[in-house]
């Protein structure tokens, strides 16, 4: 299946609502669970970088896992930042997790030398991957831990209609749609390593994680 891109924002007030009363708590436990499996030496205090944050469901998980992580979050999205805001607010995590708009890499990141760099479901809104990949390098202290995950593309329709059908079918027509299109725009485990070898990052290793996830994780040199 050739790689179809969408939009790299998600700033539509409807899709920002559907995706934060949506219930992603399962896949996106799985998600965070997972870092330690992949990496299993993490500093207990960090300065952590999570790029396109959304409405922060995520980073409010790794916040949880690791009471020790001070983390910014990024997104290009300010409607997805307003509801991460609330988010925040109501867990009462205002004081470890601060939420930014830049639009990279246009807009300068909140900081740099973070020992752990994040990342779920970027990449495949990006039209130019590289432009994460350079984020990640130019944030990250020597030795970081980086941890980045995302969805991978379907080899053909069949397998694609099954996901969607599988893991969208209860949820609101917007988050079908958007799910569909997410999986066209996804890249292959075979594309994020040469993405990885472009960029100079060899030492991340791609794993396929689920039916639908890759992840990409390793420490830098």
């Amino acid at each position: 299946m050739q790689r179809q891109p969408e939009p790299e924002l998600m700033d539509a007030a409807e899709q920002a609502a559907a995706y934060a009363s949506a219930d992603f708590s399962a896949p996106h436990q799985f998600l965070v669970d997972q870092i330690s499996r992949l990496l299993p030496v993490l500093p207990v205090a960090a300065r952590v970088l999570d790029l396109g944050c959304g409405p922060a469901d995520v980073s409010l998980r790794f916040a949880r896992a690791f009471p020790g992580w001070q983390i910014d979050g990024v997104d290009g999205a300010e409607a997805m930042l307003q509801l991460g805001r609330a988010q925040v607010a109501a867990a009462g995590l205002a004081a470890r997790v601060r939420l930014h708009r830049a639009l990279l890499p246009n807009d300068p990141l909140p900081g740099a030398g973070y020992q752990v760099i994040l990342s779920n479901s970027l990449l495949h809104h990006l039209h130019r991957p590289q432009v994460l990949w350079r984020a990640v390098r130019a944030a990250a202290a020597p030795g970081a831990a980086v941890y980045v995950t995302d969805l991978r593309r379907p080899a053909d329709a069949g397998v694609l209609r099954h996901l969607v059908d599988t893991y969208s079918e209860p949820e609101p027509a917007v988050l079908r749609r958007d799910f569909e299109a997410s999986l066209r725009a996804a890249f292959t485990v075979r594309e994020v390593q040469t993405q990885l070898g472009l960029a100079g990052l060899q030492e991340l290793v791609v794993r396929e994680l689920t039916d639908r996830h890759l992840a990409v994780f390793g420490y830098l040199r």
